[in-house]
């Protein structure tokens, strides 16, 4: 993986789906074309590696921490994400995550689909996300800077005086 960023977006046809399945611990056990393209990665290259692979930098991690409880909990989430490609190119992602139960109702898997988002919705989330990332980075531990970032991300949910679901659509 690269650690440089390039600064170019890639983008994906509005009609192409972005598919991924992480086993509980997020580690990729299924990758759809789409994905080995828009990414970059060869499909050996993503299996049994931890989704955070794709992490771009600027993603706070507070959104990540929002999706983790939410998913882990047995619900639904959907989020918008940027994510970093091999080459250190970036494409952003409407995500749907969502759990997959077992017989005795224990989550066995999580299957996430990402579409080609809106461009307005992506300069409103990239423009939150700059917020909350100056917030984690304004603590000097990591963990006290995702909790103040995971803080702030409620708050300006709260503010918004809708729900989860409701205030990630409307950006």
């Amino acid at each position: 993986m690269t650690t440089h960023l390039t600064g170019v977006e890639r983008t994906f046809g509005r009609d192409e789906i972005i598919v991924s399945k992480t086993d509980p611990k997020g580690r990729i056990i299924y990758a759809n074309e789409v994905f080995v393209r828009v990414g970059g990665y060869s499909e050996q290259e993503l299996l049994g590696q931890p989704h955070s692979l794709v992490r771009h930098p600027d993603m706070p991690r507070a959104v990540f921490k929002l999706l983790w409880n939410t998913i882990s909990a047995g619900r639904e989430m959907f989020a918008y994400v940027v994510n970093r490609a091999k080459n250190g190119d970036h494409y952003w992602v409407l995500a749907h995550v969502t759990p997959t139960f077992d017989a005795s109702g224990g989550v066995a898997s999580y299957h996430s689909s990402r579409r080609a988002p809106r461009r307005d919705a992506v300069a409103k989330a990239a423009a939150l996300y700059a917020d909350i990332a100056a917030v984690e980075r304004a603590h000097a531990d990591r963990r006290a800077g995702v909790d103040a970032g995971y803080q702030a991300l409620l708050a300006s949910i709260e503010k918004s005086g809708a729900p989860y679901d409701e205030f990630v659509l409307n950006l």
